[in-house]
């Protein structure tokens, strides 16, 4: 559906054509802008309410930098639709997240505006410094850099890091922190409470006001008043209101906090910061959601509402007269209750996901046994090991691709020491629409080849409910429970729970010629290629492993001692993962047969719906097909790596 951009900003292709706008302008700019993204959202789907909340400062941002020249990283990509518009790709951004469109995330090799790819939080401000660094290196002493970082993205340790080393190097580097009280779901935790203190200071901000012009003046007196300024200015925020040196402990001058809905104001602030040498950091206030008041009200609900009405509000949703299969994260989220409601030993942990995970749902009926430890995944791990260290059982969800960056804490902290900690790994597979920054393609590799960790994945919801009631079991040790994003299969989930012998596959239909060897949920898939295929002639057999390690060796045993042709399947990267396990248990017991491997290639998956990146990877139903079909009829002994 094509929509029309607003009469100014049709005119506007690029930065440079901002530019040519008078700043009495800029407010139409924003409303045309807002109403262009609500537009397209409504109809194509995509993240909405990050955007709408910094409207004003992408377009302030972009009427004062020389973009692409200075350079701007936007952290936690999902807050720079606007940027995108802006930079020309307002005519394609009706393909947004669209199989073979363009990325909801900036992305280096899609525009040269995009300096940073960013999809995880917490990275900006180190990619800046090291961008600034260089520019000082080479004598680019005019080059602006600036990491626009949102306050839940504040709470990762990466954003500490780079923030303790910034401020000792005199790099022309620029912080804004973009203020919301907001990453998808609300903020927690002791910053959030700080920067609500600055915000809400009356007298901080009335006297700030009172000063500023005089701060102006002595600015005017000669070469060494910018010293005199920052002396007094310095002197002035720690009289007044302590708390506000946090960031000026770090050697960072600190200003704000302002409105960042204020555009014109916006851009004579930046204009005067483009001018003071050393690392700066702009406080802006927004609104998540601002300019839809539904959006404004409901910020978590309308983070990714799907499509929607734009003038009702109304959440458009699939409507079936049959009961349909509940979503994996909700399944989880259920379990965990039903669990802990006859366990009292068990915790729930999540960084940043409540909603996303289903964790919230422990979170209302448990408050006190359930945790949202911020955007923070290293520390999520490690603060569940302690629990476990005191004989409790924390359940710590975190999406597949989020736990890369806890991998250390997994082996150190868990692992080593054998501690009782359920890895529950949501998002696992590809992702869909997110792309590559979020497909959770490495975790079956990166987990079976850590010392003591069970590895497992349910093909159903029943299977999922059957593995989290397995792993609160006594002496378990570490145990990661991989799943996807979406739907199960089973509307009748909710059954009673049953304990599954670690390292059990089962036998999902007996067959002949060509064995089957599927892994998680893309068993299904396997499932309707094995009907396909019965329907032609042909009937192999299809074994579930459900774990990855340890493998289940008789199951393993059965198949090569009976098939000679053998296809695994996947949803994870072929290197390291299920179908080199298989190959390793063929190799070590002297096994010799015709070995398929189906799952992600070892290259990098961009974005779009799950069943059409299956089929690009090849191991939907139709790729399942095809290569049993082609494995039926070859008489070679070779192993075949697909």
């Amino acid at each position: 559906m094509e929509v029309k951009a607003g009469e100014l900003l049709e005119t506007i292709n690029y930065p440079s054509d901002l530019k040519k706008l008078s700043e009495d302008e800029l407010e139409k700019v924003c409303q045309e802008l807002r109403q262009y993204i609500i537009d397209v959202v409504s109809v194509n789907g995509g993240h909405f309410g990050a955007s709408l909340g910094v409207v004003e400062l992408t377009v302030a941002l972009h009427y004062v930098l020389n973009t692409p020249y200075d350079q701007l990283v936007w952290d936690v990509g999902h807050q720079a639709y606007g940027h995108k518009i802006l930079t020309g790709r307002r005519d394609v951004f009706h393909t947004n997240r669209i199989y073979k469109g363009i990325s909801g995330f900036p992305k280096r090799t899609e525009s040269e505006y995009d300096t940073f790819g960013v999809g995880h939080s917490s990275t900006s401000i180190s990619a800046a410094l090291g961008m600034a660094v260089a520019s000082q290196y080479k004598g680019e002493t005019d080059r602006q850099h600036v990491a626009v970082i949102g306050d839940g993205a504040m709470t990762a340790g990466m954003a500490f890091e780079a923030l303790n080393h910034a401020g000792i190097e005199n790099s022309n580097l620029l912080v804004i922190l973009n203020d919301n009280c907001m990453s998808i779901d609300p903020n927690v935790g002791a910053l959030k409470e700080y920067l609500t203190d600055i915000t809400t200071s009356k007298s901080y901000n009335r006297f700030r006001d009172d000063i500023a012009h005089v701060l102006n003046k002595i600015s005017e007196l000669g070469p060494n008043a910018h010293q005199v300024v920052k002396k007094l200015e310095k002197s002035i925020k720690g009289t007044l209101l302590n708390k506000s040196n946090m960031f000026e402990a770090l050697k960072f001058r600190y200003f704000g906090p302002i409105d960042g809905h204020d555009v014109k104001h916006l851009a004579k602030i930046l204009k005067d910061l483009r001018d003071i040498p050393g690392p700066k950091l702009l406080h802006c206030v927004t609104v998540k959601g601002k300019g839809f008041a539904l959006a404004e009200k409901e910020q978590t609900k309308w983070h990714a509402p799907g499509l929607f009405d734009k003038i009702t509000g109304e959440i458009k949703k699939s409507v079936s007269d049959k009961p349909q299969p509940p979503k994996y994260q909700d399944v989880f989220g259920h379990t965990i209750v039903e669990l802990a409601e006859k366990n009292d030993k068990i915790m729930g942990i999540t960084p940043a996901m409540p909603s996303g995970c289903s964790l919230n749902i422990m979170m209302k009926t448990m408050p006190k046994r359930a945790f949202d430890v911020g955007i923070a995944e290293q520390h999520a791990v490690t603060f569940s090991a302690g629990l476990a260290t005191q004989g409790l059982v924390p359940f710590c969800n975190i999406y597949s691709s989020f736990m890369q960056r806890a991998y250390d804490q997994v082996i150190h902290d868990v692992a080593i020491q054998k501690l009782n900690v359920v890895f529950c790994l949501d998002r696992a597979g590809v992702a869909g629409a997110d792309g590559p920054t979020h497909h959770g393609a490495y975790d079956i590799a990166y987990m079976r080849c850590i010392p003591n960790m069970i590895v497992s994945s349910p093909m159903n919801e029943e299977e999922l409910r059957n593995l989290m009631f397995t792993a609160q079991q006594e002496n378990m040790g570490p145990f990661s429970i991989r799943y996807p994003r979406g739907n199960g299969v089973m509307p009748d989930w909710k059954r009673p729970m049953k304990a599954i012998q670690v390292g059990k596959g089962r036998k999902v239909c007996d067959g002949e010629d060509v064995a089957i060897l599927s892994f998680g949920s893309i068993g299904n898939e396997a499932v309707k290629a094995c009907v396909d295929l019965n329907s032609e002639g042909i009937h192999p057999a299809h074994y579930d492993l459900r774990f990855a390690k340890p493998l289940d060796a008789e199951l393993l045993h059965e198949v090569f001692t009976n098939f000679s042709k053998v296809v695994t399947v996947e949803d994870g990267c072929l290197e390291g993962g299920i179908g080199s396990a298989v190959l390793e248990f063929m190799a070590d017991n002297n096994y010799a047969a015709q070995v398929v491997r189906l799952g992600i290639p070892d290259k990098i998956i961009e974005h779009g719906e799950q069943p059409e990146l299956w089929a690009e990877c090849g191991y939907d139903a139709a790729a399942i097909v095809e290569s049993v079909k082609k494995l039926a009829l070859t008489r070679t002994t070779n192993i075949i790596a697909c």
